[in-house]
């Protein structure tokens, strides 16, 4: 008896996101378990009529339905009805096999009687309809109404209640998907037995006899896709929890906002299939002979094929001069007319396509099993793709070889908002945003500059671009590194260095810094030292990392200097809504004091005249002027330099950094606001060029962008306020020097109060003047 009075029924783990739309579910049960209170009456009716019409009636056994099993046993040597009550199936569904045998019979009778003087009726048919088996992994009432009708219990109607309860009998022969005749003829003599017992009245019983059967199954009512950050919840709880994972009901909150993941969701998924339209159509992924086989035999071919998103597969019917007849897997037809055809030259290599088509049949050839994804009348090739909720046509499209990786978090504490792996889970499972080691190129410049600032470099130091060749017997030849352009520029200031992305800039500055030093500094941002090349390859982004590392470390410089820590679990709670665990991650509040836990659970506003966090707070790694001055000049990055197609967005607080290794085998761009910092990695699993000119701010960038669109629509600008001791100056742009009276090419640039230019540029022609105005030495 206490077993069932502690029953902990098998419930699978449910993940949310923070706003609580379901991500994803474990388990081999789907059960939700409910209350006798939820139950709704006239399913009770309904199952009191076809299982046991006497339940509320009797001790726990039925005396006239026993002396008919034992009649049947005595004639044909086995119990063919069973004459279980509710209460004897309870002792048989928790405690005894499935056996038909005179001794289990037995041993049910005894148990139903002791259940009977533990337990209430209403205990006990809450115990019955949460552990029954309904057919299709549906254990319960309520699971069975998900997965029958998509809905909950209460939604249903008489004819729906019906027919669930008839379902218990026997789970497979009265199906209403896999046997609807059958499960029809259960529903109604239910019904009529409803009827015949006057649960319900001559109206109720017409109309619930006449109604058609509605039932089809319903997967898990996924109402956010985001497969990726599942797997991570369960790997991680996994560890901690083992296969009581699966069985135990937790619910798992995670940290993603689902307008951010829905927005990451199609902005990759747009980006990548741009890339691979650019590039060329590699033609059908088979092809039929469909005059031969016929098209019922082509369509069951199709049906072989997965769907990946929006993207889908689909059978071509016939082609004319400038337009194709396709039939999609659920049978519709669908064409496509010469604009959502006229793309698809002939792929040849990353750099190059054959030429132009001219009619359909130069793209598709009746048979083929091909690709479509939704398209608006008026999209134009270079444009995203459109949602298929917006969609009103067709475009043929191809599985993308090329891969991606997206995440974006809070910046005030690692919150992760949005996370994507791949292009799609199902099609792919490798998770690239945690998974991926890759070389992040340029994208990695910011972090070299800021522990040039942190020594006292200036957005205006001067430093040269020119050649240089590094000579090391580990290496078969000399090194020497160029500018993506393959021009050198001379002495050039540190912020325009940065958003120019200068390559012989950026190993000066780390020849300045000191490779070691520069190495001690980086782990401060999470980075793994093991990962990061001891030698001058690591300004140029050498090192091994992961998108969600890079935007980890693009958290401090959009919080203004603060150490966070990346997270993605909120909250764990048991079955029943009661908290287990929940996250307390370290947290930016720049005048804030941390308490600790408090006995009471209960956090004071105000202690001592400051404010008080809940929170532990965050390590401040970098000083305030550095943090300004590094968000200051990587805003250039978009107003002026390699991340001006972010323009289109309108907003002054944004700030960034492209990123393009050797050949374009990767490419990057990481940008923020003081709410929000986002990472995109385009490139393909095993590196190789992505083509000559698919830099970080053609492949990457505008997936940022179309995010950025998204998830900071509505919110009010936030850049940073210059803090105290930094200042504003006019200065020389050939020198990095004061600025002289009159001088009209004059720019203003921000400094640390305390490493400000205090000389004056010297006016040009002037004596003592040297060529070009360079006065300080260059590094």
């Amino acid at each position: 008896m206490e077993t069932l009075r502690d029953v902990q029924f098998q419930t699978p783990l449910r993940v949310y996101s923070a706003d609580q739309k379901l991500i994803a579910e474990f388990g081999e049960k789907r059960r939700t378990p409910i209350s006798v209170d939820q139950i709704p009456e006239q399913y009770v009716q309904a199952l009191l009529a076809a299982e046991d019409s006497r339940f509320y009636k009797h001790v726990g056994i039925d005396i006239k339905g026993l002396l008919r099993a034992a009649v049947q046993l005595a004639t044909t040597g086995h119990i063919q009805s069973g004459g279980s009550t509710i209460t004897m199936q309870v002792a048989k569904n928790f405690f005894l096999t499935r056996e038909r045998t005179f001794k289990r019979k037995f041993m049910e009778i005894l148990l139903a009687l002791r259940i009977e003087q533990e337990l209430s009726k209403d205990e006990i048919l809450e115990l019955y309809v949460n552990k029954i088996y309904l057919g299709h992994r549906a254990y319960g009432i309520q699971a069975a109404a998900t997965v029958y009708y998509g809905t909950t219990i209460d939604q249903l109607s008489l004819a729906q209640l019906a027919m669930i309860a008839g379902l218990p009998k026997a789970p497979s022969a009265y199906n209403p998907i896999t046997n609807p005749e059958r499960a029809l003829e259960r529903r109604n003599w239910i019904l009529q037995r409803m009827h015949a017992l006057a649960y319900i009245d001559d109206e109720s019983y017409e109309i619930a006899r006449q109604s058609p059967v509605t039932a089809r199954y319903h997967g898990s009512d996924i109402e956010l896709q985001a497969p990726y950050i599942a797997e991570m919840v369960r790997a991680e709880l996994y560890a901690q929890y083992g296969d009581n994972l699966y069985t135990d009901g937790y619910r798992v909150y995670t940290t993603l906002d689902s307008r951010m993941q829905n927005a990451a969701y199609t902005a990759l998924q747009n980006g990548l299939l741009a890339y691979t339209e650019r590039h060329g159509y590699r033609g059908p992924e088979k092809q039929l002979q469909l005059a031969s086989i016929g098209q019922e035999k082509a369509f069951a071919e199709l049906q072989k094929f997965a769907s990946y998103g929006d993207v889908e597969p689909a059978l071509v019917l016939s082609v004319a001069e400038r337009s194709a007849e396709l039939v999609r897997k659920s049978g519709e037809r669908v064409s496509l007319d010469w604009d959502a055809l006229s793309w698809a030259r002939k792929y040849l290599s990353v750099n190059g396509m054959g030429p132009r088509p001219k009619t359909a049949a130069d793209v598709l050839t009746a048979g083929d099993i091909v690709r479509i994804r939704p398209r608006q009348p008026d999209q134009k090739q270079d444009q995203p793709a459109q949602t298929a909720a917006t969609a009103t046509d067709w475009q043929l499209t191809q599985l993308p070889q090329v891969q991606g990786a997206f995440v974006a978090l809070d910046p005030k504490n690692g919150a992760i908002r949005a996370l994507l792996g791949g292009f799609n889970f199902h099609h792919n499972k490798f998770n690239r945003a945690v998974q991926a080691n890759r070389q992040p190129g340029s994208n990695f410049k910011p972090f070299i500059y800021t522990a040039a600032l942190n020594q006292g470099y200036t957005p205006a130091t001067l430093i040269n671009d020119a050649p240089v060749v590094f000579h090391d017997d580990k290496l078969e030849a000399s090194w020497r590194p160029q500018n993506y352009s393959k021009k050198f520029f001379g002495p050039t200031r540190l912020r325009e260095a940065l958003y120019r992305s200068r390559n012989m800039v950026s190993i000066r500055i780390l020849q300045g810094v000191g490779i070691n030093n520069a190495r001690s500094f980086l782990t401060k941002f999470g980075f793994d030292a093991e990962r990061l090349p001891s030698n001058l390859s690591l300004s140029l982004g050498s090192a091994d990392v992961t998108p969600l590392e890079i935007a980890t470390g693009y958290a401090v410089f959009a919080n203004g200097g603060f150490k966070v820590n990346p997270h993605f679990i909120s909250r764990v709670e048991d079955a029943y809504g009661k908290l287990i665990t929940a996250s307390k991650p370290a947290t930016v509040c720049e005048d804030c004091v941390y308490l600790g836990e408090q006995a009471d659970g209960a956090t004071p506003a105000v202690a001592d005249g400051q404010q008080v966090s809940p929170y532990p707070l965050a390590e401040r790694i970098l000083d305030k002027q550095v943090g300004y001055l590094i968000y200051n000049i990587m805003q250039d990055v978009i107003k002026r330099g390699t991340g001006r197609r972010a323009k289109v967005l309108k907003r002054n607080d944004l700030a960034g950094k492209t990123g393009t290794t050797n050949d374009q085998k990767d490419a990057w761009f990481s940008g923020f606001n003081g709410d929000l910092v986002a990472t995109t990695w385009v490139g393909f699993d095993q590196p190789q060029t992505l083509g000559r000119s698919e830099y970080g701010s053609r492949a990457a960038l505008p997936i940022w962008v179309d995010f950025m669109r998204v998830a900071l629509d509505g919110a009010p600008e936030n850049a940073p306020v210059p803090p105290d001791g930094i200042v504003t100056v006019k200065i020389d742009p050939k020198t990095g020097l004061l600025a002289y009276p009159g001088q009209e090419d004059a720019i203003f640039e921000v400094f640390r109060e305390d490493n400000a230019p205090t000389r004056v540029a010297s006016t040009p022609g002037a004596p003592g003047s040297t060529a070009g105005g360079v006065t300080e030495e260059l590094f």
